[in-house]
């Protein structure tokens, strides 16, 4: 019986001692390794470009540049890299920056071991991850921009599509989400397109923020790692 593959890690933060550390407990734990690290914004560009991993965890402020502009960049040349950032910024603009850059995660660094553990893991599967001292935030801002739908006459999405939005949060595949709506695979392309297209984003994860945010009273929500 052979082993599911390691996810393999890359670690980029300008302080030294915390990558020491990152590594450390993340090298010991069963199903990682990390097979890169640096400490700035071009370090983490070639590194991603270079290495294929399956997971960047990465900071937001670096010398030489934002970890927003690099998420955006690596994302766009590796589409299988997914980013978490582990950070000590929670200022609103950062966040939802963050977010929209396409990242599939956002937590802040002082997570415990554990949970850190867990939210890699939950990112690393496929899915969606906002620290949850953040989701009011989220919440807020979504709340104040011009893609929030009770602020239209219009509903912003079509009954379907918005029957889509929760799923494609669970982390569904299209065809999973085809057969839950008894829609065809090409339908369900068809409405996240036009969703991809009226929120002006490109990524599930971004939707899944969008849901997160907008959405939460409607019983379905984004997996969330407890930080203590």
């Amino acid at each position: 019986m052979s082993r599911r593959k390691p996810i393999r890690l890359v670690l980029v933060d300008d302080h030294e001692v915390v990558r020491i550390g990152l590594c450390a407990v993340l090298n010991l734990t069963p199903g990682m390794t990390v097979v890169g690290q640096g400490g700035r914004m071009e370090e983490a560009k070639k590194l991603c470009y270079r290495l294929k991993p399956d997971l960047l965890l990465l900071d937001i402020r670096l010398p030489d540049g934002s970890g927003v502009d690099a998420a955006r960049e690596i994302l766009s040349k590796c589409p299988d890299t997914r980013v978490l950032f582990l950070t000590s910024f929670a200022d609103d603009h950062t966040v939802l920056e963050a977010i929209l850059s396409g990242a599939q995660g956002y937590i802040l660094k002082d997570i415990a071991s554990q949970a850190l553990i867990r939210a890699i893991q939950t990112v690393a599967a496929g899915h969606a991850l906002i620290d949850p001292r953040l989701t009011k935030r989220t919440l807020e801002w979504l709340r104040s921009t011009p893609h929030e739908p009770r602020q239209s006459k219009r509903p912003l999405f079509s009954p379907q599509e918005q029957r889509l939005l929760p799923l494609v949060a669970k982390g569904l595949t299209n065809k999973e989400i085809a057969q839950d709506l008894r829609l065809s695979e090409k339908t369900v392309k068809n409405y996240l397109a036009n969703v991809y297209s009226k929120l002006n984003i490109g990524r599930r994860s971004q939707i899944a923020a969008f849901y997160a945010g907008s959405f939460k009273g409607s019983g379905v929500r984004l997996p969330i790692t407890p930080t203590s």
